[in-house]
């Protein structure tokens, strides 16, 4: 079978930076499950993003379908062929179909009938046939929030599109897609190479669009030649160039051609705090500071620029003329905030809505402290500090440069205490409280921080489920989800053991909004965060082996603290490894059913003189003999040596079902067997329950 290499180009008005990488991604799968789902064997698939344009280059791509089998069932022979034996229209209609004579029909017996049936085979479909329809379809899924509109076109995509390239080996593939026509030709950088760039085949994409295009079309390969210019520029410089991911991933987003620059801004700015100018450095002008030997950042910054400018120190001034008046801005807000004290700032809190039925900022603050000054007591920190760093941690929302700069939120906080003579622990939990900030992010680092951390978010959780906003779908605007696993890693990584459940029903209670089961939801909310948390391989707690089928076992047993539910889950995989495992599990099942079932009571204690059977007598004596060992390693919360030692009773258990009668006759024999039961499975439910577990 004959293969081309194919080119699909969507060429657009720049697209939007952060969003480039999904979009690419999801552009190169849209294609290879098309040409999967078509049935169209290819070679390498390679994709390729820059600020206008979309690609994706498939190798050795067959020129059409394989042959296809076709098998089809046609009409009743009752219905085919008419009493003198003569084809019906049913029958000629169905051969037409077929694309043969009646004649050449055969017959098959199916059921009661025998039908006609035909059985043969059609050229596979030509790919330049399918190559637009599966293009079409791969543009259509692409994640895009909202689809805009351009001139009078109908078609609508992420950005204006201008040009299309559809190119299977050296021939165009004619298609109109996005009220754009297929084309053979590129086009290069907007400034550099803005003429049309005709393409004599697939595999010239790349290699054109660099040279003359000025165009680096592959992603990566372009961030990876920034990286290397930034550090270079740094280097020059003296110093270490501050690397960040996400910004190196947006400039490879903005440009097509990297030129990196570097530039200067006065000294004097470096009086302000060091975040400050990193943020306006990298978030607001997406340029990369620089720091000297000794860690303090350096009266310079590296650019990106998309472009070879013949007089780079024109584009460098002009970065630098942009950039001085918001450090002049940001010197001001510091010097503006410094003048009132940031405790003076807490009464402006109360005029500050937080959520119309929950009230003010104010009005979480007083929760917040209430609550947070209850955990500083469970987890043996200073509740005076926590207090007071709780008093505080929102009053930075009212500053000027929180105001300019709101990822600087409780980072100013800190700042503006020590300026105010706060102690050193209650400026870093003001800082710490808004910790993780993101999915895998830095962990409060003191007990304070994690006080205060984990009351704010308990706070939002009860309040916002109070009013029952609860996230639905992937709508999350209070962010829920991150608060509730920012709850669980910081209780779990930090080794805190503490009653949550009790936490989030004292959090629910301090609401002004109280609903009969909010507790009971914020609770379940939590546990199924947890149970996500514990099975993510790339979570800092995930327990290796855990099923959802084990957490639902430990999840039975109601352990109130997620220390308490990890170490549990953790013993539990632990002992389902062991060959007792399979036995005992499947004898808790069948308990839980006897016990569901029972007739009498099963509450009570086991009266020896009842004990007839010699198992029955066995198995008493066995759970007599293993109760104080399990007991002390349940004080200590050793569940793995507790169900070491309960993995110990397989033979009796075994006995027991062997050579008892449960449900005998007389009702106080069975109700004394039920109770034996029921204390075996007590001591097992006191760890998980190992009847929720298959087999």
């Amino acid at each position: 079978m004959s293969t081309k290499d194919f080119l699909v180009e969507i060429g657009t008005e720049e697209l939007p930076p952060v969003a480039l990488p999904e979009l690419e991604r999801a552009f190169a799968a849209g294609i290879g499950a098309g040409l999967k789902e078509a049935g169209l064997p290819h070679g390498d698939l390679r994709s390729f993003a820059t600020p206008r344009r979309l690609a994706v280059l498939v190798r050795d791509l067959a020129a059409a379908q394989s042959a296809q089998t076709v098998k089809l069932k046609g009409p009743p022979v009752s219905a085919a062929f008419g009493k003198d034996g003569a084809p019906t229209m049913a029958a000629t209609k169905f051969a037409e179909k077929c694309g043969v004579d009646v004649a050449a029909l055969t017959r098959v017996t199916e059921g009661k009938g025998e039908f006609l049936f035909h059985s043969g085979s059609k050229p596979g479909v030509t790919t330049t046939s399918l190559l637009p329809g599966i293009v079409q379809k791969s543009l259509d899924a692409l994640p895009i929030p909202k689809r805009m509109r351009w001139g009078s076109s109908t078609a609508e995509f992420v950005r204006p599109v201008h040009w299309l390239v559809l190119l299977f080996g050296g021939q165009l593939v004619p298609a109109r897609i996005l009220d754009t026509d297929a084309s053979v030709a590129t086009r290069g950088h907007r400034f550099m190479a803005p003429g049309e760039m005709p393409l004599a085949s697939a595999d010239e994409y790349e290699a054109t669009l660099e040279s003359p295009g000025k165009v680096i079309a592959d992603f990566e390969t372009r961030r990876a030649k920034i990286k290397a210019q930034v550090v270079a520029e740094g280097k020059q410089l003296g110093g270490q160039t501050l690397l960040k991911d996400s910004l190196l991933d947006e400039v490879t987003a903005l440009v097509e051609w990297p030129v990196a620059l570097a530039g200067g801004f006065e000294p004097r700015f470096l009086d302000l705090p060091r975040e400050v100018l990193i943020s306006t450095l990298q978030q607001h002008q997406r340029y990369f500071p620089v720091a000297g030997g000794d860690g303090k950042l350096m009266p310079h910054f590296i650019t990106v620029a998309n472009i070879e400018s013949r007089d780079p120190a024109k584009v460098r001034a002009g970065n630098e003329r942009v950039v001085r008046p918001r450090l002049t801005d940001a010197a001001f807000f510091w010097a503006q905030d410094r003048k009132q004290p940031l405790a003076a700032r807490r009464a402006g809190l109360d005029a500050v809505t937080f959520q119309a039925k929950l009230g003010s900022l104010g009005d979480k603050v007083k929760r917040v402290k209430t609550l947070a000054r209850e955990i500083a007591l469970l987890i043996d920190v200073d509740a005076g500090l926590v207090e007071r760093a709780a008093e505080l941690a929102k009053c930075d929302l009212l500053t000027l440069m929180v105001g300019e700069f709101p990822e600087l939120q409780g980072t100013m906080g800190r700042y503006y205490a020590l300026a105010d003579g706060e102690t050193a622990e209650v400026a870093a939990a003001i800082d710490e409280h808004y910790l993780p900030r993101v999915a895998g992010g830095e962990l409060p680092a003191s007990l304070g921080g994690v006080a205060v951390a984990v009351a704010d978010k308990l706070d939002t959780l009860a309040g916002i489920f109070a009013i029952g906003q609860k996230p639905s779908g992937t709508k999350d605007p209070f962010g829920l989800r991150r608060a509730a696993i920012g709850v669980l890693r910081v209780l779990l990584e930090k080794k805190l053991d503490v009653d949550l459940r009790a936490l989030v029903a004292r959090a629910t209670a301090l609401q002004p909004v109280k609903g009969e089961s909010t507790d009971r939801e914020v609770w379940d909310y939590i546990l199924e965060r947890l149970r996500a948390y514990l099975l993510d391989p790339a979570s800092a707690g995930a327990v290796a082996g855990a099923t959802t089928e084990a957490i639902d076992a430990v999840r039975a047993s109601e352990p109130a603290s997620p220390l308490d539910f990890a170490a549990r889950l953790r013993a539990l995989v632990g002992f389902l490894a062991l060959p007792e495992a399979a036995i005992l599990t499947a004898a808790n099942k069948r308990i839980s059913n006897i016990l569901r079932k029972a007739d009498v009571g099963t509450s009570g204690e086991v009266d020896v003189a009842l004990l007839h059977e010699a198992p029955e007598k066995a198995l008493h004596e066995a759970l007599a003999a293993i109760y104080p060992d399990v007991e002390r390693a349940l004080s200590r919360r050793d569940y793995t040596g507790a169900l070491s030692r309960l993995a110990g009773l397989r033979p009796a258990v075994d006995a027991f079902f062997d050579g008892v009668m449960v449900n005998a006759e007389d009702a106080a024999l069975r109700r004394n067997r039920l109770a034996l039961l029921a204390q075996l499975r007590g001591l097992f439910a006191r760890i998980a329950d190992l009847s929720a577990l298959p087999g």
